[in-house]
């Protein structure tokens, strides 16, 4: 076997650790492994960490020096708010002055609500910006700790412009052996209330977070890997160990982040819902232009400044069980044959389903006692599930990882035909039809609010029970769908496969270059410090003006990892089918109008016919592709122009002029985008011509003067 370098994904899951490793060069999977995570040992969860890379390197002769990547996602810190577990936060509020009331009452954030009765406490003292001295620092420190609390929150005013005063309470702190974070730490916004509330979630988790960190880094040093251990972020990035125990709150909800990753990276996909089913719930996310979904994250009902995916999770999955009332299937879940402890008919040999009975019980002990079980003549009883309807109405293939018994699921099922009437089949489908409902909401939902192309939409599957729903439910809805390549790995494949990706959002209005240049430099300082090779950078400008945010967003790999699967590459002909299917139109309506890297740009013409058939209206619209047959661009009323780097100030400069509107309320100009080489660059957020020089210019810095560049200009 010749010299090959491997990524290694960890991902730690309710009820398994899994572990895969992945060609550095092919992304194919060489080997997986799944361990039970182990809640209970001394070492906590790392334990069960170790044990996977352990045995995945011994088992397939995999050298600890060929590992050019390790990273692992986690659901810690979710489980750790869902459940409470999370230390007492002392806040040290500061204020200049007469305003110094306010800050005291902002950075006041009392008990935050979890979950349903749940809490994470919160102390406070207020400081006096002006007079702050070591020793009403660690007279403050002092009390906080005497009422409990095992973590300090430095926030003052404007602490974004100048963090010196946060940073003099952390390092007293510190001093002092308490840990310490501060609120310029975790954002760059002001609105010091959110400010503080994030900054005290993030200290909440510190404690618990550093102790498996340290565990967790300890663990790979010792298994002989030299690569630095990285942790899944909630946005789908990947972070350092080092910035996990800063910033811990970046991991929340980073299992849910970690399928779409995968799944991308598999499935060549425009626009499209991902749904990742497990035993107990489903993960459902949303795919436009090739990306994955992002939003502002929440905790108890509070906006927080976190930026993760947008995931919708919902309690319909493999291990969903039935509910009958009133003679009746009422409904499906949330409750779980896991949760029950019962095992499921369908992964039960059908000599032991034997004189089934139906029970209804009570999964939890404040459930109604409406649960469907079997109780069998050898005293076991086993769960009715989702998964046993799906495998015997025959939508999981033989083979599939949620594939069972449907002899033993028909007989279980029997036992309820004979007790509520009507044939197994018809049950089967009753019990999916209510489940599938429950689904399709959420799908909607998600396609409406992002708008999806209904042309371009597949359901794609994931996790081990991704046959019990993405069939079914593109049956209802109508959508076609597919289940992805290594479905039960997907989250683990996705996290040995992340980029790094760092954000830092600023008030300011009206930015000016030295602004966009200022943001783009630290961005990039933050992105490399977290283990990014600088040559792989992307970095995004967006300039909100109504709420005055400059946003910076960069993603880059651990390592020179192209991104150029040439393997993959579609031939002209399939590229344009892609597009013709895309705008509902034939393929002759299509044509390819700029290439330039592996960006291939198509104008298509549309026609709509008007009432009765009568009037037609012909649009043309431009789509952007790129090799692999992802549309990375969808836009209506736009022009395609190609020009080089050394022609920007030129005719680059007047085609925006012939695009940008002109009414009496003054200039509006087109959102415009860059494609040359590997990069796409998104110009869309800025206001004026010259941020839009300027950016234009700080893009193409490293390019050659001859660098053919292709720009897209739509009208807003």
């Amino acid at each position: 076997m010749g010299k090959r370098t491997v990524r290694i994904g960890i991902d730690v899951g309710g009820t398994f650790t899994d572990a895969v490793v992945v060609d550095n060069d092919t992304y194919e999977v060489i080997a997986k492994e799944k361990v039970p995570t182990t809640h209970h040992a001394e070492q906590g969860v790392a334990a069960g960490i170790v044990q996977a890379i352990e045995n995945v390197l011994t088992k397939n002769q995999i050298s600890p020096d060929d590992v050019v990547f390790i990273a692992h996602g986690t659901t810690q810190a979710t489980n750790a708010l869902l459940e409470g577990d999370v230390a007492k936060v002392g806040v040290i509020g500061m204020g200049k002055g007469a305003g110094s009331g306010r800050a005291g009452s902002e950075t006041t954030v009392g008990n935050i609500e979890l979950a349903p009765g749940k809490y994470l406490e919160t102390e406070h003292e207020l400081l006096e910006s002006g007079s702050l001295s070591d020793e009403g620092i660690a007279t403050a420190v002092e009390v906080l700790r005497s009422r409990g609390c095992e973590v300090i929150v430095a926030s003052e005013s404007y602490s974004v412009d100048d963090p010196t005063n946060e940073q003099r309470v952390i390092a007293k702190a510190n001093e002092m052996g308490m840990v310490a974070t501060g609120g310029y730490e975790i954002s760059q916004l002001y609105g010091l209330s959110a400010r503080t509330r994030t900054a005290a979630v993030n200290a909440a988790l510190i404690p618990k977070m550093m102790e498996t960190a340290n565990m967790t880094e300890g663990a790979v040093k010792d298994s002989g890997i030299k690569k630095p251990l990285m942790i899944m972020r909630c946005d789908g990035g990947v972070m350092s160990i080092d910035e996990v125990r800063k910033r811990p709150i970046l991991t929340m909800l980073s299992g849910l982040a970690a399928g779409v990753a995968g799944a991308l990276m598999y499935e060549k996909i425009t626009d499209g819902i991902f749904l990742e089913a497990g035993g107990t719930s489903t993960d459902i996310s949303a795919i436009k232009d090739g990306k994955v979904m992002i939003k502002n994250a929440q905790v108890g009902g509070h906006k927080l400044y976190l930026t993760s995916l947008d995931v919708r999770t919902l309690g319909i999955a493999g291990g969903s069980m039935i509910v009958v009332e009133g003679g009746k299937i009422s409904d499906v879940g949330p409750r779980s044959a896991h949760i029950a402890d019962k095992d499921y008919e369908v992964f039960t040999p059908v000599e032991k389903i034997c004189d089934p009975k139906v029970e209804l019980i009570a999964p939890r002990e404040d459930d109604q006692a409406n649960y469907a079980v079997v109780a069998c003549s050898n005293g076991e009883s086993y769960a009715l599930t989702l998964c046993g309807a799906a495998n015997i109405l025959g939508y999981v293939p033989e083979g599939d990882y949620a594939a069972g018994n449907v002899g033993a699921a028909r007989k279980a099922w029997q036992a309820l035909a004979d007790m509520i009437g009507g044939t197994v089949e018809s049950l089967c489908q009753q019990a999916m039809d209510v489940a599938m409902e429950k689904v399709a909401q959420v799908v909607q939902g998600l396609i409406s609010d992002y708008d999806l192309n209904p042309n371009l939409i597949y359901l794609v599957g994931g996790g081990g029970s991704a046959s019990v729903v993405a069939p079914a439910l593109g049956k209802r809805m109508g959508i076609r769908h597919r289940i992805a390549k290594n479905a039960p790995y997907i989250s683990t494949i996705g996290v040995s496969l992340a980029l790094v990706r760092e954000q830092i959002e600023r008030n300011v209005s009206n930015p000016t270059d030295e602004d966009i240049r200022k943001i783009r430099h630290d961005v990039m300082e933050v992105i490399t410090r977290a283990g990014a090779d600088a040559a792989t950078v992307d970095i995004a400008i967006e300039i909100d003006s109504q709420k005055n945010i400059l946003r910076a967003t960069a993603t880059g790999a651990t390592e020179l990892r192209t991104k150029d699967r040439k393997s993959e590459a579609k031939s002209g002909s399939e590229l344009r089918a892609i597009v013709a299917e895309a705008c509902g139109v034939d393929q002759d309506a299509v044509d390819e109008v700029a290439s330039e890297g592996r960006w291939h740009a198509y104008e298509a013409t549309t026609v709509k016919k008007a009432l009765f058939g009568l009037m037609k209206s012909r649009k043309t619209v431009v789509r952007v592709v790129d090799e692999e047959g992802v549309i990375r661009l969808q836009k209506d009323d736009a022009k395609v122009a190609t020009f080089t780097k050394g022609e920007l100030s030129g005719r680059f400069s007047d085609f925006v002029d012939s695009m940008t509107r002109y009414t009496d309320a003054g200039a509006t100009l087109p959102k415009t985008y860059l494609f040359f080489g590997q990069k796409m660059s998104d110009l869309s957020g800025v206001l004026n011509k010259e941020q839009l020089m300027g950016l234009a210019e700080m893009e193409l810095e490293f390019a050659e003067p001859d660098q053919p560049v292709v720009v897209v200009a739509a009208r807003s």
